[in-house]
């Protein structure tokens, strides 16, 4: 539910040499001023009546205020209690949901460079020199080489570090795909991060090699990494007889409907890479 601001009154102050008009002319003057007050007035109150229409009209597409006003909203979601997986009916038999899949990837996931980039730079640091930059950085950056739910899988062109924003979010993600497992029936398996934030040596280095790296990367702002969905790290319990394995392409279906979940919540955009083999995620 939308609330209405009143407008701010405006006001017609007389001019001092109001004293010397004449006589004749003041009558008029009075009858221009109470019209013009009055029409301020309308003014305002049609403005305040309106406001509600006015909220739900669509703002231009990467305006500033559009970006900080959608990222406090997440933040609020994001802080909310976790519901608690349900493992077992009333009648404590398993609960188990079916592994659906998202149908085609790219149709899903098409959030391109140039749209995550807007809200990267709006929300994430500035760019940084170097490794030893990002490493002596003490504000804005959460070092994320270390999680129960996830590993870093050869970082050659990135430093594992993120803005806040998007280290709750990869959290967030990690432990949705963990639950989906568990309801699915599957065993634990931690998702592999391919890449995090990127210095602007890095994309340098990159560039040399990749000719399709781009130079204006979402990951030098920290808001961005990039989970494999070929690979993924198997966790295996030692007092388990039977160590199953799962079929990589079951595990990407089930890593894809968390993303899409996520995405439909509008917590990120999600980019499908064929080449790079990755969900490429920029936190909102």
């Amino acid at each position: 539910m939308g609330f209405c601001q009143e407008a701010s009154p405006e006001y017609v102050f007389l001019p001092q040499s109001f004293s010397s008009l004449n006589s004749a002319l003041r009558p008029l003057y009075f009858k221009l001023t109470v019209a013009a007050l009055l029409l301020c007035g309308l003014i305002s109150r049609c403005a305040c009546t309106n406001c509600s229409d006015i909220s739900h009209k669509p703002l231009e597409s990467g305006s500033s205020d559009t970006i900080i006003a959608h990222s406090q909203r997440i933040d609020r979601l994001l802080s909310a209690p976790r519901k608690p997986v349900r493992l077992t009916d009333a009648d404590g038999q398993p609960v188990k949901h079916r592994v659906r899949g998202v149908g085609d990837y790219k149709t899903c996931f098409p959030d391109l460079n140039d749209v995550q980039l807007a809200t990267a730079e709006r929300l994430g640091i500035s760019s940084i020199a170097d490794r030893q930059a990002a490493q002596n950085q003490k504000s804005g950056l959460v070092y994320v080489g270390d999680n129960p739910l996830y590993r870093m899988h050869h970082l050659s062109h990135s430093t594992p570090y993120l803005v806040p924003r998007a280290a709750r979010l990869l959290d967030e993600i990690a432990r949705n795909f963990t639950d989906s497992l568990r309801v699915k029936g599957f065993p634990f398996y931690k998702l592999l991060i391919t890449s995090v934030l990127r210095t602007e040596h890095d994309v340098e280095k990159l560039r040399r090699v990749n000719v399709n790296a781009s130079e204006n990367s979402c990951h030098r702002f920290g808001t961005t990494f990039d989970i494999s969905y070929n690979s993924f790290y198997r966790v295996l319990d030692p007092e388990s007889k039977e160590q199953r394995q799962v079929w990589p392409p079951l595990l990407k279906d089930i890593l894809a409907e968390v993303l899409r979940d996520q995405r439909q919540l509008g917590t990120c955009y999600v980019k499908y890479e064929v080449h790079q083999a990755c969900f490429h995620i920029t936190a909102r």
